[in-house]
């Protein structure tokens, strides 16, 4: 059980990609960041406020390109309501991209 626990971690480590741009986030309600001059400034804030939370060794990692730094990112800028929504966010998205469509 500890094995298939640690592949399952390692795996869903492995499948994220580095994304800051504000064009791949979007607010819990669907609206894009990227051009919106209400909600840039916000995402900015939200960025300058979860570098240093991603960056310590309690959420995540000092290495600005590792996996877990861009993990604990994505999970605060969740936590202040962007979501990332770009196409290789998540390996998922390519892949199922367009299946609810059908």
């Amino acid at each position: 059980m500890r094995i298939a626990t640690a592949i399952g971690l390692a795996l869903s480590l492995a499948c994220i990609s580095a994304a800051e741009a504000p064009s791949n986030y979007q607010t819990y309600h669907g609206f894009r960041v990227a051009g919106d001059p209400a909600f840039e400034p916000q995402f900015n804030r939200a960025l300058h406020y979860c570098m240093p939370e991603a960056a310590s060794w309690q959420r995540g990692s000092s290495d600005t390109r590792s996996l877990l730094y861009i993990a604990a990112l994505r999970g605060c800028l969740y936590r202040h309501n962007f979501v990332d929504r770009g196409v290789y966010a998540y390996p998922a998205t390519a892949i199922f991209s367009h299946f609810l469509d059908r």
